[in-house]
């Protein structure tokens, strides 16, 4: 099942519930969805590395703003941008742990034969492909240069 197909059934399921927080964030995916497939350049459908990229776009739009309300004092806005987040997170694959991270990082990092600080634009290039929904791109490069350095 597609991820718009999916989020229209949760649409249906939020309306049911009357879940207004969820309601919010599953039309704003589907938003997203619509003007990414209508796009200049777009032929209909978006393939699932597209989808799960609007959806990490989405996520780590919610987490900059809920830490922008939260240090602005503005927890009643955190909390709706962390509800949304949330329902968001339901449609990403599971995130890999610092552990789980670390290894595959050793991995791609033996696998393109870099050896210092000098060569983390050719890990970061591969670690991006690899890892593009499993973890955030600040982890993986915050960890990269740790392993690098």
């Amino acid at each position: 099942m597609g991820l718009k197909t999916q989020v229209d059934s949760e649409i249906k399921d939020a309306m049911r519930a009357k879940d207004q927080d969820a309601l919010r964030a599953l039309r704003g995916i589907k938003a997203m969805i619509l003007l990414a497939e209508t796009s200049e350049g777009q032929a209909g459908e978006l393939a699932q590395d597209q989808e799960m990229k609007l959806l990490m776009k989405a996520a780590k739009q919610r987490k900059e703003s809920a830490e922008m309300y939260v240090a602005n004092g503005r927890n009643d806005l955190a909390e709706v941008e962390n509800k949304e987040l949330t329902i968001i997170e339901k449609f990403l694959p599971k995130q890999l742990s610092e552990a789980e991270l670390n290894e595959k990082l050793k991995t791609i990092i033996a696998k393109v034969g870099a050896t210092g600080p000098q060569d983390l634009g050719k890990v970061m290039g591969a670690a991006s492909k690899e890892l593009a929904g499993l973890a955030d791109g600040k982890l993986i490069s915050a960890t990269v240069k740790s392993l690098l350095g």
